[in-house]
């Protein structure tokens, strides 16, 4: 074969069909022909497969899939439109929200009664001191701002941090409603207010009774509104047939469940509560 045959031979080598079909195709044209055959063959296989992105049998989707099908080019789609009436008619968290915040208001207020010949220490805490003068502008603060309060058998110890603080934070524990006298500070501790703690009497347990009562009263109500609240929404699926009946119904029991069982606490804790004042 002469040098001026090699470049020809060289440019119709194809690198997509293997050398040993293409060395045999150049000694003959039929061999050629079914070469350049094959290569047109291959190409056009190429060029098809190059649009193909998805497999040649699929499965008719069914419901399920439909909803969870998505292009391949296409972004995630999250689902943006929240809970449903039927979640929300079986959602109690906001009812037992409500109910857990009755209940703890009401061991609060039953902390702060005497008891036994004792002060809750907030409870002079919480009492408002007026600071200042007329000229110099007056100010109120909370009690537990400005001292700490420390209990010490009949005693409590109001421990201050400034000397211009003895008057009136003396003058707040006595026009208090507790019965309290405090008295003046000792030389040894100038900073420090006791006040003697009264033993209970008759008339002041009755009314750390009366008041524990009235605070079971206030959280039984901030229940029993509570349930309206939600079962106010109820209605509104049952109205609107947003909730099947049968959801409806369970729901409901469910919200019965949970309001029965807040009530029972705050029974539980009054009584508790109770029997603690009337055994001093």
């Amino acid at each position: 074969m002469s040098r001026s045959v090699i470049p020809r031979v060289t440019q119709r080598l194809n690198p997509r069909i293997p050398l040993s079909i293409q060395l045999r195709a150049i000694g003959s044209p039929q061999r050629h022909a079914r070469l350049s055959a094959a290569c047109a063959h291959e190409q056009t296989c190429n060029t098809a497969r190059s649009f193909s992105s998805t497999p040649g049998l699929l499965k008719k989707a069914g419901k399920a899939n439909k909803v969870r099908a998505r292009s391949d080019s296409s972004p995630p789609v999250t689902d943006a439109s929240g809970p449903t009436a039927v979640d929300e008619a079986y959602d109690m968290s906001g009812l037992e929200s409500q109910i857990l915040k009755a209940i703890e208001r009401l061991t609060h207020e039953l902390s702060q009664l005497r008891s036994g010949g004792r002060l809750n220490p907030s409870v002079v805490e919480s009492l408002k001191v007026q600071l200042g003068t007329a000229k110099e502008g007056k100010e109120t603060v909370r009690l537990g701002d400005i001292a700490q309060v420390v209990p010490k058998g009949r005693l409590l110890n109001v421990m201050l941090g400034e000397q211009s603080h003895v008057k009136p934070v003396t003058s707040a524990i006595a026009a208090s409603t507790h019965n309290l006298t405090p008295q003046q500070p000792h030389a040894d501790s100038p900073l420090t207010i006791p006040v003697p703690i009264p033993p209970p009497t008759g008339e002041s347990r009755q009314a750390a009774l009366e008041t524990a009562q009235k605070a079971s009263e206030q959280a039984d109500r901030a229940i029993h509104d509570a349930r309206a609240s939600h079962n106010k929404k109820l209605r509104k699926f049952g109205l609107d047939k947003a909730v099947l009946p049968d959801d409806l119904q369970k729901a409901g029991k469910r919200m019965e469940e949970v309001v029965k069982k807040g009530h029972s606490e705050v029974k539980r804790i009054t009584e508790g509560a109770k029997k603690v004042l009337e055994s001093q």
